[in-house]
This record gives structure tokens, C-alpha cells and sequence, in this order.
């Protein structure tokens, strides 16, 4: 074999960085070892793998093409020693969630997950539907929960659960156990919404399709509680999933408003990179999903 599977390491650190410095770092190694381990893999074969723009490395046309394949090998090589050694799903696997899903629902679910495998690691990170998808398109996440639909080329999309938004005010709003309110309540009403880019806003927008335009737009913040608070402030109305609200509605810190003119119900995602390879952990941690769907949202 003319490569190894700690040049592959180098290759695809660096892939994840655009730096060695970085890559060395992230693995333990001396900046000059990274390098020369680089250096080694593309003299080997004759191929440049980077281009360098600036201080950043970035992968060449090459080097993009063989991304996929390279995560792939590795993959393949954990599992396979993971299966050697008897565990059905250990290692680190990285999870990304947007907002809504990674504050309410995932960390429950790896809290299971870790008492089902105790040699697994979940790290999560938590952003918005935009920020997932690039980011496990670009492998640097292994998979992706999200909140609204998605149309990429490199990503495949499996469906999860159902949600549903809900409007809602201050206990004190004017609208408050009003009854259905219809379009011109609603266009007189200043919004607090989450920002473009989001599966939140995404969903909103489209189940006020014809009166979007009019809609009175006071504040766009990106984290749902910080949303939740300018609402109960008595800034305006918002428009969140039901299951970031229930507690609060609960507590009659905010109560619901009835918009039966709109549709707001939407659904849950995975996704994953088309040519992922889906490791041990990877399978179990998506049946882990798939079972919890069935759970209340």
C-alpha cells in the first residue's frame, strides 16, 4: 500500500482547517511531521491536493474528488477495529442539531444513547439549518437533525418526526384568549421572529405565504429563549415550535394564539453526506432516532 491511514489523517485535518499548523495540532503532532506526512502522500502519487489561497490551503479539484473517499477509508478502518475488539458502537461521533432539536430534544437523546453504548461519544453542536447542512456537507460533522426542508446536492435527507410552530404572546397581550384571529389581526402585529437562514423562520414564512410582505418584522434574534423572553417583555408576538413552548405555557409565562387561517406544521430531518460512510455508531445513534419519534412533540 502506497499511503497510510495517518496520511489520510493529515490530508483530511488539513481538508477541515485550510491550515497544517491546525491540523498538526488537531492531531497530536508536530507541525513539521504534518507537513512532511502531506508532502509524502502527494509526491507518492505525483498529485497536488491543495491550493494555497492567501495563508489558507484549499483543496484543489483533486483533492475534493478524493474527500469522500478518504473519510470513507477511515471510517471503515475505526469500525473495523471497533469490531475487533467486540464493541458494537464506540467512538466519537459528531452530531449537529439546530436550535430548536439540539436545546429540547437531542440532549435527551444522548443521554440514552450514551446508557445503551458507554463507549460511544456524542459531541453536539448547535446552530442554525443553514450552518448543519454546510457543515455536513463539508464532513465536518457525521450527521445533521434539522427543522426545516432542504434540497443539496451531496445531502440525503430522511425523514424523522412531525412539529408544528405556534404564535404566541404575553398573558397580557390584547389578543390573549381573544379567540381565532385572522390575516389583518395578524398584519397589525409587530413580529419577534428567528433570522433568515433558520428551519424556524423557514416554516414561518412560508404559512404566511400572501401576507409576508405587510407583516411587521419589530426584531429578528438568533436563540429561541432569548425570543421567548422579548415576547413575555410584551415587544410583540412570535412564532415558535410547540416544543420549545411548553413549559412556558404550563407556567402561563406565555400563552398560545389561535391562527387557524395558517398552516404551520412542518417536519423533522436527518441528514447525512451522500457518500458518508455509516459507521456502527453512525447506525445506531439514527435507529436511536428513528425510535424516538414516536415520542410526544
Amino acid at each position: 500500500m502506497r499511503y497510510s491511514l495517518r496520511q489520510l489523517e493529515v490530508f483530511l485535518a488539513t481538508a477541515r482547517h485550510e491550515n497544517v499548523s491546525r491540523a498538526a495540532r488537531d492531531l497530536a503532532m508536530s507541525q513539521s511531521a504534518a507537513s512532511g506526512s502531506l508532502k509524502e502522500l502527494e509526491d507518492q502519487f505525483d498529485v497536488k491536493l491543495f491550493d494555497r489561497v492567501g495563508k489558507r490551503l484549499r483543496l484543489s479539484e483533486l483533492g475534493k474528488q478524493l474527500r469522500p473517499q478518504a473519510e470513507n477509508l477511515l471510517a471503515q478502518s475505526r469500525d473495523f477495529e471497533q469490531a475487533m475488539a467486540g464493541h458494537e458502537a464506540s467512538g466519537r461521533l459528531q452530531v449537529g442539531a439546530t436550535l430548536t432539536i439540539g436545546n429540547y430534544l437531542a440532549v435527551g437523546m444522548i443521554a440514552e444513547f450514551r446508557e445503551r453504548f458507554p463507549g460511544a461519544d456524542i459531541a453536539l453542536s448547535v446552530a442554525n439549518m443553514a450552518a448543519i447542512a454546510e457543515q455536513v456537507a463539508s464532513f465536518e460533522l457525521d450527521m445533521g437533525l434539522i427543522e426545516g426542508e432542504l434540497n443539496h446536492p451531496d445531502l440525503h435527507t430522511l425523514h424523522w418526526r412531525q412539529d408544528e410552530l405556534v404564535v404566541f404572546a404575553s398573558p397580557d397581550h390584547p389578543l390573549a384568549g381573544y379567540g381565532p384571529i385572522d390575516d389583518r389581526a395578524l398584519l397589525t402585529l409587530p413580529w419577534i421572529l428567528r433570522e433568515s437562514g433558520s428551519g424556524t423562520r423557514q416554516t414561518f414564512e412560508r404559512a404566511m405565504h400572501g401576507i409576508l410582505p405587510d407583516l411587521v418584522i419589530a426584531m429578528e434574534l438568533q436563540h429561541t429563549e432569548a425570543i421567548k423572553r422579548a415576547v413575555e417583555a410584551g415587544l410583540g408576538v412570535g412564532c415558535l415550535s410547540r416544543i420549545s413552548l411548553e413549559d412556558a405555557f404550563r407556567r402561563g409565562t406565555l400563552v398560545p394564539l389561535q391562527v387557524p387561517t395558517r398552516d404551520f406544521h412542518r417536519d423533522l430531518y436527518l441528514i447525512t453526506h451522500r457518500e458518508k460512510y455509516h459507521s456502527a455508531t453512525l447506525r445506531q445513534w439514527i435507529g436511536l432516532c428513528l425510535d424516538s419519534h414516536q415520542a410526544p412533540t
